[in-house]
């Protein structure tokens, strides 16, 4: 079969002295398509135009239109009917207004925080001078909600997870209102996340969730979902010192220890002294983290408190209170304490977030939020993983982790029934 019969090749030859502004292109397109649609119809009949053949299945009944966005611009196309079953090209997707390669750039764009009021504009700077509307960004989107329930509910418990960090961002978002927005407020929606060191020194993404605030009981719910997914081997919990996180920590994570985060600390101290005093007090609350030992840590706030208490005891009432919760890194491996001492590294990860969220703006919903912090986190995820370097070096993460106890060979034990005890007998098959 000819790829075009002799009325297209004299529509192409014409378009050549016409062409201007990439028609001709378009036209070269259309018609190969068409033609590749066409060829895959009467395969899937078993019959071409008017054929009399023993293998056909159906018979044609019309076209319908069918314009497809592609980045050499708009393509009108007919989509051959039959009469029983359905046909549709496999180099289309159903119904899809735009191709795959397309589907593909608006969502990436939509990742990396191309809001949905310019991806309009971007597709018509590919070339769909059609453009594309609101709903069919969101349908597209909707694809990758798939993606990130998968990610976030995955299991954990490959392996212990020693270190978690946990944190919080906010973004904006519309909640209430009826199908179709309206009576719909703007707030302030948390998106908290978790991460994580694992036995092997290797960081993970572990999980996030969107909620109206941070309260005990939407903190609780997203750590008791991290247990149900199996996180185990927890021994320290990185935070900041927000009420409902600290109290859910406590309720949901038993057994772990709770760092207060340093940085947050140092700012929460400099709040109750003077511009011109916070250098020095800096300097000096600064001594407690240089110290080489645990026991030297501990010693170190107990001298900065007191030293400290005369002129700035709210200063000093403060180390008192909460000098256990943020010492508590000095009893893991030292190689250990820069890292673990802080929220700084999920701090970097929020940055991300945030920025990408930004050029959003206002979201129209908490699942649109959910689903772009979701697609950053796996994108993070996924670099954490295929890096070759650890976060923390296997030979610390063996201080921390003592491998598992080797079940030794049984020593053959030569028993007298005649001259031990029942106890003796015991001991010895034990032994």
């Amino acid at each position: 079969m000819a790829l075009m019969d002799q009325s297209a090749l004299s529509t192409l030859t014409e378009a050549l002295t016409t062409a201007d502004d990439g028609t001709f292109m378009r036209r070269i397109l259309q018609g190969a398509l068409q033609a590749l649609i066409d060829a895959e119809a009467e395969h899937h009949i078993g019959a071409g135009h008017h054929e009399r053949s023993a293998g056909r299945t159906t018979q044609r009944n019309g076209t319908r239109d069918r314009l497809v966005a592609t980045t050499a611009g708009d393509l009108a196309l007919k989509i051959p009917k039959t009469r029983t079953g359905s046909f549709f090209p496999t180099l289309l997707h159903p119904r899809r207004r735009i191709d795959r390669a397309l589907h593909a750039v608006v969502m990436e764009a939509y990742v990396h925080g191309v809001s949905t009021r310019k991806v309009d504009d971007l597709v018509e700077a590919l070339g769909a001078e059609s453009g594309i509307s609101k709903s069919e960004v969101s349908r597209i989107c909707a694809d990758l909600d798939t993606e990130v329930a998968t990610f976030t509910s995955r299991p954990l418990d490959a392996q212990a997870t020693p270190y978690v960090f946990l944190d919080a961002t906010y973004c904006k978002a519309r909640v209430g209102g009826d199908q179709h927005g309206k009576g719909a407020r703007v707030v302030s929606q948390a998106v908290v996340i978790a991460t994580g060191v694992t036995a092997d020194g290797h960081r993970e993404v572990l999980g996030c969730n969107v909620g109206d605030a941070e309260t005990l009981a939407f903190w609780k719910e997203f750590l008791t979902s991290l247990r149900e997914r199996g996180l185990h081997g927890v021994q320290l919990v990185i935070s900041d010192q927000h009420r409902g996180l600290v109290s859910a920590i406590e309720q949901s994570m038993t057994g772990a220890s709770w760092q207060r985060c340093r940085v947050h600390f140092m700012r929460n101290v400099l709040s109750r002294v003077t511009k011109g005093q916070s250098d020095a007090v800096a300097a000096m609350v600064r001594t407690i983290f240089v110290q080489p030992t645990a026991e030297a840590v501990g010693e170190q706030v107990r001298v900065v408190a007191d030293t400290l208490r005369a002129q700035f005891p709210a200063v000093a009432e403060m180390l008192d209170e909460a000098g256990p919760d943020v010492t508590a890194f000095a009893v893991f491996p030292e190689a250990h304490w820069k890292k673990i001492w802080s929220t700084n590294p999920i701090e970097r990860l929020n940055r991300e977030v945030k920025r990408r969220t930004d050029v959003v703006g206002i979201f129209p919903n908490a699942k649109a939020l959910l689903r772009l912090a979701g697609c950053v986190l796996i994108e993070a995820h996924d670099e954490w993983q295929s890096g070759e370097r650890r976060y923390l070096s296997e030979a610390s993460m063996a201080l921390l982790t003592p491998p598992e106890p080797t079940v030794l060979p049984t020593a053959a034990v030569t028993v007298n029934p005649d001259t031990v005890t029942p106890l003796d007998r015991t001991a010895a098959l034990t032994a």
